[in-house]
């Protein structure tokens, strides 16, 4: 085992991840497993660095100090060079001036005139005067051009300079020597994260992920059951069924082709194809998006069954048999997963879920982004098979009311519950690409949590309201439907336009349609939105997620509680994940972030939460 070279407490130098920066930092920790160091920067964020990447002050000014030339007669000549020399200056075997040789001397005595390779310190950097200052906490988007050219390595510039001052082919290698010396220092490299261990664990740990792992399917199971009942009421416990009458491998069989037919349209050579965010080795992930068409072509393929009369009402009769199919499809995925994952090299695993105890790595997921080929699984998984399996159980439901209760036309609550959880699949395929920066994509491994709730959850749990609708209709009249639907259309239009004016602002800060926008810059170069929908509360998408959850459930009327377990879930679900945001943001943004929080103190409710 390599010995430790830095000791807790001492200052050194850090490079900052993915850049040539090296700045002042304090090392707090050592990871004796991983090779690590904990090291704090000056505004307070704390980083994981390698070895490699921390060198002492003494070493650092040395190396700056040497970098120019093998001497010191050598170093003036070639600066002096550098500098000042003109095509007609006179050639080098020529005698200096007694002036010349002065400014010579001078330049010897003067090292700290000469280009230097180190960058401001943090304390000159813009996460010290922008979480710091209280004159300079707020830019519009246009600063990000100023901000980003401030930043660039002066060395960069001189080389450009350099590159086409006029000097003899010896000066010029003597110059290779120089820069080939500087860029074993500043050299931009991919950043080699090391996997480290989980270390603090969500979901109540290996007790919590385990008990989930058993309270998931069980509330799929008791929530369909319940909806079958002529009294749903949550104390009037359904009869437990035969175990025979739950399975039925002729359900399994059209599960495993709704899943493979879905993997095929993935892989259709249609849609653009779009770059992820950077992974921790600096590599990016390439995504089709295509998840639109895939939806256009599904609804060709329904459509086609129903023209030739397929009875799709049957799957009401039958759907706890799907429900139950699917949730043995997803363990078996996740079983696939978590094999797979064992032998996945360290820096592919999720951050996470690498705790080393099987049960919490199971459910969270080992590997961050298991492909199969260009088959991106956790990325198909998170849109497809659920999402559009959504809406086809709705489209369902549907049929089975007018079926059942002999309607010519679908019931008006059928009809909201349909077109507004319609609008919301089609919302999230038309802007599929959006998913890519979300933690399911950037954090969170492709496990038994994913897998379950993409699998099952979402299509099972979701169509609830549809599905209790079937046995127990509801009456509402036109301007109650009416005033649902604006209730419906207010939270989508919060909804999208905060996901639209973030996705926006990621994409191109400086886009003139954004410079009303003002935001908080950070270390990381990204900025937190302090205007807008970000300035009003911290994460105004769940704001209109869950105004849109209500209008869902509001058609089934008030008689049980039943229909409106989603938007109770759905508010657990988003002020949990709103802690976990809260949790990540702190850790990667510092000081900023308790600035933004300064600044925008409600997270979801405003004025409440």
């Amino acid at each position: 085992m390599p010995s430790r070279k830095f000791a807790d407490g001492e200052v050194v130098m850090g490079r900052w991840p993915g850049s040539v920066l090296y700045y002042e930092v304090q090392v707090t920790s050592y990871d004796d497993v991983a090779h690590l160091y904990t090291v704090k920067y000056k505004d307070g964020t704390e980083l994981a660095l390698k070895e490699s990447d921390i060198r002492s002050q003494s070493s650092f000014k040395h190396r700056k100090s040497q970098s120019s030339s093998s001497s010191p007669s050598r170093r003036s000549s070639s600066r002096s060079r550098s500098r000042s020399r003109s095509p007609g200056r006179p050639a080098k075997g020529r005698r200096r001036s007694a002036s010349q040789s002065r400014e010579h001397k001078e330049d010897k005595k003067k090292p700290s005139q000469e280009p230097s390779i180190a960058l401001p310190k943090p304390s000159e950097n813009n996460t010290k005067r922008y979480n710091g200052e209280p004159e300079s906490t707020e830019k519009n988007a246009t600063s990000c051009i100023i901000l980003e050219q401030k930043l660039k390595p002066d060395l960069e510039m001189k080389r450009v300079l350099e590159q086409y001052s006029l000097r003899p082919r010896k000066d010029d290698k003597k110059k290779e020597e120089i820069y080939s010396e500087k860029k074993t220092f500043v050299a931009v490299k991919p950043i080699e994260k090391v996997s480290t261990k989980t270390k603090e664990m969500e979901f109540g740990g290996r007790v919590g992920t385990f008990m989930l792992m058993l309270v998931l399917p069980a509330t799929v199971f008791y929530l369909l059951s319940m909806c079958k009942q002529d009294d749903p009421s949550l104390l009037n416990f359904p009869p437990l069924p035969a175990l025979e009458s739950l399975w039925d491998w002729r359900v399994f069989g059209v599960i495993l082709l709704w899943f493979f037919l879905q993997a095929a349209f993935y892989l259709l050579p249609i849609g653009k194809v779009v770059e992820g965010l950077p992974l921790s080795s600096g590599r990016r992930l390439q995504y089709r998006i295509n998840g639109f068409y895939a939806f256009i072509l599904t609804a060709a393929a329904i459509g086609a069954l129903l023209y030739f009369e397929f009875e799709l009402h049957s799957l009401y009769d039958h759907l706890v048999q799907f429900a139950v199919a699917a949730a043995a499809f997803a363990l078996a995925l996740s079983v696939y997963l978590y094999v797979r994952a064992l032998k996945a090299p360290e820096e592919e695993l999720a951050p996470g879920g690498n705790s080393g105890y099987f049960i919490y790595d199971f459910f969270t997921g080992h590997e961050l982004n298991p492909r199969i080929g260009s088959f991106d699984l956790k990325y198909f998984c998170e849109l497809r098979p659920g999402l559009i399996g959504w809406v086809v159980i709705n489209l369902a439901m549907l049929l089975a009311e007018m079926k059942i209760h002999n309607l010519s036309v679908p019931s008006l609550s059928m009809i909201l519950v349909n077109s507004f959880q319609l609008l919301y699949v089609v919302d999230a395929l038309w802007n599929e690409e959006a998913v890519l920066t979300t933690m399911d994509i950037t954090h969170d491994g492709f496990g038994f949590m994913l897998a379950f709730g993409d699998l099952v959850w979402v299509p099972f749990v979701y169509s609830l309201q549809a599905f209790y609708l079937v046995g127990h209709p509801t009456t509402i009249s036109w301007p109650v439907a009416a005033a649902i639907t604006v209730l419906n259309c207010i939270g989508y239009y919060i909804f999208r336009s905060a996901n639209s004016q973030k996705n926006n602002f990621r994409r191109n800060p400086a886009d003139p349609k954004l410079a009303n926008l003002k935001f908080i810059p950070t270390a990381t170069g990204k900025g937190l939105l302090v205007t807008g929908w970000w300035g009003f509360v911290r994460h105004p998408n769940y704001l209109g997620d869950i105004i849109m959850a209500l209008a869902w459930s509001l058609p089934c009327g008030f008689n049980h509680i039943l229909p409106y377990f989603y938007v109770i879930y759905f508010i657990c679900l988003l002020v949990h994940r709103e802690a976990r945001d809260e949790h990540h943001c702190k850790q990667k943004y510092g000081l900023a972030w308790e600035r933004y929080c300064q600044r925008v103190p409600y997270r979801i409710f405003p004025y409440i939460y």
